[in-house]
């Protein structure tokens, strides 16, 4: 079960890299033998999961999860002493767009699209990621992205991790085939949806997954309580478009201003 929960959680690393790295310098057949138990038995309505086990429901939701097209991640994740907080519309098309912040620390904007990525900074998190670089060179670095659209080729060296956290299925990858002996919980509900609480323990650490109970058994919110990276991220939005496209105005070319 621990790799159903860091498959997900994987995501928090790709960040990781994506924010240090861009700076400048089911299958379908259980998913219909589900609708139609759902509609033809009354007690299925109220527990879809009727008769599984924790381990089983939660093989169902990676299946159902990694076979999205698109979804949005949202949440805090440990790193280290900092934590990585980011909102990102994602799909298997390579495409994203969200926000992304480190520490608390400012915000950067991130789009991909086609062969390309566009990122603006806000000033706390230039500053933020500069730490321990000279001051003049922070400071011209503030006045030169501070608040500007900028773009990089998605091939480019500078490129290449954030082009990777804007591919699902990169994110999503070693997620399939999880033999989990997850504990069924109580049922609740994230951001209104009901879901069905998965529990599962590896050694002190604990992890906590909620399952949607209606329509496809979609992967709702993953809680890793582990000491070292304890973090919590939330995925909604499954099959919806991801509003990825160029941004309006002008455009500062990365990769020009590098050589």
């Amino acid at each position: 079960m621990r790799r159903t929960a860091l498959a997900a959680l994987c995501i928090a690393a790709a960040a990781t890299t994506g924010l240090t790295g861009c700076l400048p310098g089911q299958d379908s057949a259980d998913s219909k033998r589900s609708k139609q138990s759902t509609s033809d038995d009354p007690a299925k309505k109220q527990d879809p999961f009727a008769g599984l086990s924790g381990g089983e429901i939660a093989d169902r939701a990676v299946k159902a999860t990694t076979g999205a097209s698109s979804l949005r991640m949202k949440g805090d994740v440990a790193d280290g002493a900092d934590t990585i907080r980011l909102d990102m519309a994602v799909n298997t098309k390579g495409e994203c767009a969200g926000t992304m912040s480190m520490g608390g620390q400012g915000e950067a904007e991130l789009i991909k699209t086609g062969d390309t990525v566009y990122m603006k900074y806000d000033e706390a998190f230039l500053r933020a990621q500069s730490k321990g670089e000279a001051k003049a060179d922070v400071d011209a670095a503030v006045t030169l992205l501070a608040g500007k659209w900028t773009r990089m080729s998605a091939t480019g060296k500078d490129a290449k991790d954030l082009a990777s956290f804007c591919d699902l299925d990169t994110v999503l990858s070693g997620a399939e085939d999880v033999n989990s002996d997850a504990t069924r919980g109580k049922t609740g509900t994230v951001d209104g949806t009901p879901a069905i609480i998965l529990n599962e323990k590896d050694g002190k650490d604990s992890y906590t997954l909620y399952v949607a109970t209606e329509g496809e058994p979609y992967l709702l919110r993953v809680v890793d309580r582990s000491a070292k990276e304890p973090g919590t991220l939330t995925f909604s939005d499954y099959d919806k478009p991801v509003p990825a496209e160029k941004p309006a105005g002008d455009i500062l070319d990365l990769d020009a201003l590098g050589g």
